[in-house]
């Protein structure tokens, strides 16, 4: 189906009171067409008139001139995690492949800053930007396990000791 005529669907989505098929449709544009700012733009205002500011600022992120407000809840709604902005603009293209210059500004900017995060080099074009790197979740798991184990050992210890204790009272009692 082309974009001119899942856009027509859209409006009348909208016209009819169906915004979360209309929502659904857009995300499905930008998904598919993930340089088209103008699709982006037209998600962003459907978001915006629903007053949700932060899913206005991740669709309008790469506009010339993005409202700062919006853009700040975009980015605290994803924890300032530039690798979680990464991966939630959905841009799976080149840089030099934005239409505009303040959005390959801000694609570079976005990607310089996940890379000093990451610790390794980042590439739009490749969706599965790889994760902070955690290491002290292992560590807490690794603790855990180890406390669970020495709490068994212990539990395994003291029943050998009530055991043994049982045993000499019983073999004590025959003499």
């Amino acid at each position: 189906m082309a974009v001119e005529d899942t856009l027509a669907r859209v409006r009348a989505d909208l016209d009819a009171g169906r915004t979360e098929l209309a929502r659904q449709r857009l995300r499905g544009l930008v998904g598919t067409y993930p340089t088209r700012l103008d699709l982006r733009a037209t998600l962003a205002a459907l978001y915006r008139a629903e007053g949700d500011p932060a899913q206005a600022g991740r669709y309008d992120y790469l506009a010339d001139d993005p409202d700062p407000v919006e853009v700040a809840a975009f980015e605290r709604a994803y924890g300032d995690d530039p690798i979680a902005l990464m991966r939630a603009l959905g841009w799976y293209a080149d840089e030099a492949d934005a239409p505009t210059e303040a959005a390959r500004e801000r694609l570079a900017a976005l990607r310089a800053r996940a890379e000093e995060r990451a610790g390794a080099p980042l590439d739009w074009r490749d969706p599965r930007v790889p994760p902070p790197r955690q290491h002290w979740a292992w560590s807490v798991v690794v603790f855990v396990v180890f406390c669970a184990a020495l709490f068994a050992v212990g539990l395994v210890v003291a029943g050998l000791v009530e055991l043994a204790a049982k045993g000499l009272e019983v073999v004590s009692g025959w003499f």
